[in-house]
């Protein structure tokens, strides 16, 4: 039965019959015969052919998913027999945003597979949402308040925000004295981080409303239009703790940072197995970070 699940997980992580066959020295014909014969003892149309398309069905998703979870269980059984138990393997499929898997994830990668030479990374990178199940990602970098339902979080760092100006913007507009002056000032964020939410003095938190100068869905495009002088950027100290020590970028109103209650994420799929990769990374980034980031001590935060 591996051997029909191992075939069935080829084609879809394959996209093609033929492609399936070629990785198990099997016919394109052959693969067909076995992926019918499978779609009949289940009872259930698993995939959609055409002559230029694959895709799965509703079902023939889910039971990918679950197939998924079944051989790699499998491979960790015979590790453990064989020795080689715990040690991850396979392919590792990690999504991040632009800027944090850019600066913070893809510097680790190498001592990640210096340690784990049997995994192969793909990492995407992306600012846009990413539909972990539909792409078949096995572990994603969430910057966010919480996880969602649906998905198992590992917070992996706390998330600090700072207003931050350039010093031609301050010296031209001057820099607000309260974080009600922002109004009057132009605003930088990415689609969908306006309005900012700011915890004040006694913890409270305030929100600042408004629309950014330039609207961009990119938070890198957001950072180079505040080191360009265009306006009041709230950002990750992650994302411009070199501007900030180079004095490229200034602090405004550090009074009033980003509210706290947002983190690092690592999330996955709610499954009943981990795969023993994702397992080792969440630990290795975890390593990494901690509760005092290396980007914040460098700051003194």
């Amino acid at each position: 039965m591996d051997r029909e699940y191992e075939l069935y997980a080829r084609v879809i992580e394959t996209g093609s019959l033929a492609a399936a066959g070629r990785s198990l020295n099997l016919s394109p014909a052959m693969v067909s015969k076995r992926i019918a014969a499978l779609e009949e003892r289940l009872g259930a149309r698993l995939l959609h052919r055409t002559t230029r398309k694959l895709a799965t069905t509703e079902a023939g998703q889910r039971f990918y998913e679950r197939v998924s979870e079944i051989l790699a269980a499998s491979r960790e059984a015979e590790n453990l027999v064989t020795g080689a138990a715990g040690e991850p393997s396979g392919k590792l499929r990690l999504t991040a945003p632009t800027s944090f898997g850019r600066l913070h994830v893809a510097p680790h990668l190498k001592a990640f597979l210096d340690r784990w030479p049997r995994l192969e990374i793909e990492l995407d990178l992306s600012d846009g949402y990413v539909d972990l199940l539909g792409e078949r990602i096995d572990l994603a970098i969430r910057i966010a308040p919480g996880v969602e339902a649906g998905l198992t979080g590992h917070r992996l760092a706390p998330n600090r925000r700072l207003l931050c100006a350039s010093p031609a913007y301050l010296q031209q507009h001057g820099a607000p004295a309260r974080w009600q002056d922002l109004r009057r000032h132009r605003l930088l964020a990415a689609e969908g981080q306006l309005p900012w939410r700011l915890q004040g003095k006694g913890g409270q938190i305030v929100t600042v409303p408004g629309d950014s100068a330039v609207r961009t869905n990119s938070s890198e495009v957001v950072r180079e239009l505040a080191i360009a002088g265009l306006g009041i950027a709230l950002r990750s100290t992650w994302d411009i703790g070199n501007e900030l020590r180079s004095g490229v970028l200034k602090t405004v109103l550090p009074d009033h940072p980003g509210a706290t209650d947002v983190s690092i994420f690592a999330v996955h799929p709610v499954t009943n197995f981990v795969p023993a990769g994702v397992r080792a990374f969440i630990d290795h980034l975890r390593a990494i970070y901690g509760d005092a980031p290396s980007w914040d001590r460098a700051l003194k935060l």
